[in-house]
């Protein structure tokens, strides 16, 4: 009895070693704990299947990576859990003679290239009483926690705040070579010159550190036609100053704190979906920002990302494998730090709660569209759907993959601490993911 025991334990071992999961995490297993090219960074993977719940392969998927923009999964996955599909625009309260209104951290009020209606121009524009603007509910700072300060003038790093104007970004665009440079909002022309000392090899836009001044070189107004976003330095004033002028209307500021009024209200805008879309598509840092904001504004009464995050952790990923040290919105933070099967786990909540043709709608395409449009393409039809996260030496790339067979999966490939640009780790990736579209 004892000798058919072992027999059978053997038989039993046999099988499961000869199984096709076994197989595949032989052949790949060596592929990725000893690729030469990821033996030149820290590298962790994870690699889970939705259906069963359980992971498929892990290397180093316990270990913590700083996750650039991977860091917009789990903004988006809090707006999915806070947000209603048409969210607030403005929160005002209506006196006998005036009206108090205060931004939401909406970022969709005149936004240079998001095609989305937000009716809080036509209502201030239409209401015959005098206008108030409250920013008593922005509890935040106009830059996050990690950021590098010498990245002010760059258009990935446009300021926080709780009524954004314009992307908060000043547009300077020539779209023809007879036209001249053309700059929106239009208060801020008085505010650029051009400086004939410049660098004049291609179109270039400064603003100085610590005022929105602005220098432009010859270039920019004899050259090709060019597009350039440069943040502006935000405050209430500024806001304030932008939206008269856009309003044609007097406006004041006041103290009040209109959230607080149990006879406040609130306008609600349009979808928001398409806001999702560009921030994942883009990797727009602004926009992932500003809907953390909005989520704070909707479960706290209050525009601020670190309580946003602080109640975020312990009522929405309470049931995360590692704790989250996160600190912004955007992933642009050095201080953030996530571990691939954390995120594998946030990619399967979102698979569990929203259909597959809307998260494919959402994430970036191979081949197709997003940060990833040249890259992981399939033959046919896209393969990859997933979030690029990119700083100096730290490259990641979360999502799903839809196999051969058609069956989806979801991984997570984290890469930080490597010398030079991700070219080497994007076309290693990309053979790794096409082996698993093909053998799984």
């Amino acid at each position: 009895m004892k000798f058919l025991n072992t027999l059978t334990c053997l038989l039993l071992l046999t099988v499961l070693s000869c199984s096709p999961t076994k197989k595949f995490q032989r052949a790949l297993s060596p592929k990725i704990e000893d690729s030469p090219i990821f033996k030149k960074s820290f590298t962790g993977f994870a690699l889970l299947n939705p259906e069963t719940g359980e992971f498929i392969y892990e290397y180093q998927s316990d270990k913590y990576f700083t996750p650039a923009s991977n860091t917009k999964i789990f903004t988006l996955y809090t707006c999915l859990q806070v947000l209603e599909e048409k969210p607030a625009v403005l929160r005002y309260l209506e006196l006998e003679d005036a009206l108090i209104f205060q931004g939401t951290g909406n970022p969709t009020l005149l936004h240079p290239t998001l095609n989305v209606e937000n009716p809080a121009l036509d209502f201030l524009k239409n209401t015959n009483k005098k206008l108030l603007f409250s920013s008593y509910n922005f509890a935040d700072e106009r830059l996050g926690p990690g950021w590098a300060w010498d990245d002010y003038p760059y258009s990935f790093q446009p300021e926080k705040s709780a009524l954004p104007l314009y992307g908060n970004v000043v547009t300077f665009e020539r779209d023809s070579l007879g036209n001249d440079l053309k700059i929106v909002p239009a208060y801020f022309k008085n505010k650029a010159q051009t400086v004939a000392a410049m660098q004049n090899d291609r179109p270039r836009i400064n603003r100085e550190e610590m005022e929105n001044i602005f220098s432009y070189n010859e270039k920019s107004v004899s050259g090709q036609p060019f597009y350039r976003e440069i943040p502006y330095i935000t405050s209430a004033s500024l806001s304030l100053y932008l939206l008269q002028d856009t309003l044609n209307k007097s406006i004041s500021i006041t103290p009040s704190d209109v959230s607080g009024s149990a006879d406040s209200k609130i306008l609600y805008g349009s979808e928001i979906f398409p806001v999702y879309q560009k921030m994942m598509m883009d990797s727009d840092n602004f926009l992932a920002e500003q809907l953390l904001l909005m989520c704070a504004d909707k479960e706290l009464g209050v525009l601020d990302s670190k309580k946003m995050i602080a109640f975020a952790k312990d009522n929405i990923f309470q049931d995360m494998p590692d704790e989250l040290l996160w600190r912004d919105g955007s992933g642009l933070s050095r201080y953030n730090m996530f571990t691939p099967r954390t995120i594998a786990r946030l990619l399967e909540k979102i698979h569990q709660e929203l259909p597959e043709e809307k998260i494919f709608r959402i994430f970036p395409a191979g081949g197709a569209s997003g940060t990833i449009e040249n890259w992981y393409g399939g033959k046919n039809e896209p393969y990859i759907f997933a979030k690029t996260g990119t700083l100096t030496g730290k490259h990641c790339l979360s999502g799903y993959v839809k196999t051969k067979s058609g069956q989806t999966l979801i991984f997570s490939f984290m890469h930080n601490n490597y010398k030079g640009n991700a070219k080497p780790l994007k076309e290693e990736m990309q053979r790794i993911l096409e082996d698993i579209y093909e053998r799984y």
